[in-house]
């Protein structure tokens, strides 16, 4: 067995005391170290920018309406030989969601169909509308009624020779586009137009 002095402990020893102490002397000697800025290379941009062409700009369309799919007014009849709706004929009110004759449309309806008489109009198309409120479908279908109630009763009144044809514009074709009271009642009405 290999025995080992006192002496080559104290000297092994004191070795590794003075490679740990020079270790972390190189270490503190490196953080204390300080770099002159002047003497280090610096990164030199290139004179010209490399510049990427942009992608092509692609069109994307507008997504589609819910309400492209509903049903849409019918287009307005043929109207070249239409002459100006008379100044003077009155257009038929009508209450909300409703199709019946007022006793004041009444009075209206009457007062159209003497004028219509004097002037000797043959031919006139009745269009029936409604406000905003509602889907189109269900405002189609009520302005169609409104305007068959106005000529239902024109045809009672005996106006033989005038021909009286109808359409719907629901809330398609509004006579006012604001968005008030007084203009959706506008909209619940019979227009009269003069063809002939």
């Amino acid at each position: 067995m290999l025995r080992t002095r006192p002496t080559e402990y104290a000297f092994m020893w004191l070795l590794c005391l003075g490679v740990l102490s020079w270790g972390s002397g190189c270490a503190s000697r490196a953080s204390s170290v300080k770099i002159d800025q002047s003497q280090q290379p610096t990164m030199r941009t290139p004179a010209t920018e490399e510049q990427v062409a942009a992608a092509p700009l692609k069109e994307i369309p507008p997504p589609e309406s819910p309400l492209a799919s509903a049903r849409v007014a019918p287009p307005p009849p043929d109207l070249s030989d239409e002459r100006p709706t008379t100044r003077y004929l009155l257009d038929i009110p009508f209450d909300f969601d409703q199709a019946s004759l007022r006793l004041d449309a009444i009075a209206m309806v009457e007062a159209n169909a003497r004028r219509l008489q004097e002037d000797g109009v043959k031919k006139v198309l009745l269009e029936g509308r409604a406000d905003e409120i509602g889907t189109s479908e269900y405002n189609l279908v009520l302005g169609e009624r409104r305007a068959r109630g106005v000529k239902h009763y024109l045809e009672s009144l005996g106006l033989v020779p005038l021909v009286i044809d109808t359409t719907s514009y629901g809330k398609d074709r509004p006579l006012c586009t604001q968005h008030s009271a007084e203009c959706w009642q506008k909209n619940r009405s019979v227009r009269f137009i003069v063809r002939e």
